[in-house]
């Protein structure tokens, strides 16, 4: 079957376990809603947080430095969850989490905000991938693909009700209360964990690598900043740009030094060096960056180039994260009977299909092709994330289990920052360049900067020549984006072939 089996019950209870999984999985849940919910809650409510804060230069920040804390401090949690257990990191994850939604909500000036902003992000480091962990822990082989169908539709509903939220809020109320509501479901979510899981870890003696730590910490930092802020802050070939890079590799090429010296090393090398993982921690890459390049872009094309409203582009979004889940669910029945990897490839194939579709939508296509395009996309994405992340799983034992999954939401959070600023120069290229060398007609009549897009987003189209050619332009933009997200998806064919047909659990002589 290419699976690995299940421990049994008593192997199980060995490890410490002692939970009753419906209430536990229901707290795991809301628990990640509430982190999938702060990914997208607030962009509806920008303008409103800026006609109150002001600092409308600073506002991408507050996306920017959400992701940045979170992807650098899921390794981190990763290996705490194995020394320390699920439980206690679990329940710092919130509490972090829900100190920065006070702070947020409190928050009056945009840098409090965006600092604020930053406290959530650790806080969200810890409950992404301690959540996966934790349903590595409780299900089977077996029945952890219906579970991971579950966690993926929480990230499909918060991803189309969080943006509709946040514009109710900010509308009728106040987007402060975006942050304030994190509160009462939070603190329900600790209170069910606190009654229904509980586990015995063996206390031993550990030597914590902070060294280790440290250094990763600043060198993904440093490596995400520059990606999120290359060509925007400052221009890819500045002399920021160039010694931000410059730094972060340094920084990362010593932290590798330190590890391979490290008695108990805050990510082991073998992570990268086993095919199994190796493999889904670049499928994690690519779904990533696949996710964020058609959250991003899909909704521009929509509004944009097909005139249709704000509200009618997030439900063609949403046809993504509906098929997600739906062939997620199913994905378990379908890897029990030919492995992880001929199940993920079938995914990739669908996957691949989707973006093809994506890749031939223009200025005359028809929203109802855009929206079975990304459906076709989401099923592939079902099938190729959670088989990756159950063979991901099976390879190693509790004892490493936390790190093996941080490593993989680590790589996945990768993915999306590296996305953000592939796709995001892609686009900006090629308006800057259709801006540059318009035509007479238009000449003279457009802004000096990619912001005329706004010509034609939030209903605002007209018949004159100067929005014709910037929905054209707009259209050959995100047209580029679908080609470059095409080639990424292609890349996750290669990433599956380096995994073995067969997953076997690794043996390690500590």
């Amino acid at each position: 079957m290419g699976t690995t089996s299940s421990p049994p019950a008593a192997k199980r209870a060995a490890v410490g376990l002692r939970s009753e999984r419906g209430p536990v999985l229901a707290a795991v849940m809301l628990s990640t809603a509430l982190v999938a919910l702060d990914s997208t809650i607030i962009a509806t409510a920008v303008p409103s947080v800026v006609r109150d804060l002001g600092g409308f230069s600073q506002f991408p920040w507050l996306f920017s430095i959400y992701l940045l804390t979170q992807a650098v401090t899921v390794p981190l949690y990763g290996k705490f969850a194995d020394v320390l257990g699920r439980r206690p990191v679990m329940f710092f994850g919130i509490a972090v989490f829900l100190l920065g939604s006070v702070l947020c909500g409190f928050a009056w000036s945009m840098p409090v905000l965006i600092a604020a902003r930053a406290v959530q992000g650790i806080g969200a480091g810890a409950v992404q991938p301690i959540s996966m962990t934790m349903v590595g822990d409780l299900y089977t082989v077996e029945e952890r693909a219906r579970v991971q169908g579950y966690l993926a539709g929480v990230w499909a509903v918060a991803s189309v009700v969080g943006p509709t939220l946040g514009g109710v809020f900010a509308e009728y109320l106040s987007w402060r209360w975006i942050f304030f509501v994190n509160l009462p479901l939070g603190a329900i979510a600790a209170w069910m964990l606190y009654r229904k899981f509980t586990e015995r870890v063996e206390r031993t003696r550990h030597r914590v690598d902070y060294a280790g730590a440290a250094l990763l910490t600043l060198g993904c930092a440093l490596l995400i900043l520059a990606l999120l802020e290359g060509g925007v802050a400052w221009s890819w070939t500045s002399a920021p740009s160039i010694a931000i890079f410059t730094v972060g590799v340094l920084l990362l090429v010593t932290f590798v030094l330190v590890e391979r010296r490290a008695e108990e090393p805050v990510l082991p090398l073998w992570v990268f060096t086993r095919r199994t993982l190796v493999g889904g921690n670049l499928v994690a890459l690519v779904v990533g960056a696949v996710v964020l390049g058609f959250s991003s872009f899909l909704p521009t094309y929509s509004e944009g180039v097909l005139g249709t409203s704000a509200l009618t582009a997030g439900f063609a979004l949403a046809a993504l994260t509906i098929g997600w889940p739906i062939s997620a669910a199913l994905s378990g029945k379908i890897y029990l009977r030919i492995g992880f990897r001929d199940t993920a490839l079938i995914g990739s194939a669908f996957l691949v299909g989707g973006a093809v579709l994506t890749a031939f939508l223009g200025l005359q296509s028809v929203i109802w092709l855009a929206v079975a395009a990304v459906f076709v996309a989401g099923l592939g994405l079902g099938l190729l994330s959670s088989p990756t992340v159950v063979a991901v799983q099976s390879t190693v034992g509790w004892e490493r289990r936390g790190v093996v999954t941080a490593t993989n939401m680590f790589s996945r959070s990768l993915g999306s920052a590296v996305g953000t600023a592939v796709f995001g120069a892609i686009a900006n290229a090629t308006l800057a360049n259709r801006f540059a060398n318009p035509p007479a007609n238009v000449a003279g009549h457009l802004p000096d900067s990619v912001d005329a897009t706004s010509r034609v987003l939030g209903g605002r189209q007209d018949n004159s020549p100067v929005t014709a050619y910037v929905r054209e332009s707009l259209a050959d933009a995100t047209h580029h984006v679908f080609i470059a997200i095409l080639v990424v998806s292609v890349l996750a064919v290669g990433a599956l072939l380096l995994m073995p047909r067969r997953t076997e659990q690794l043996t390690f002589v500590d």
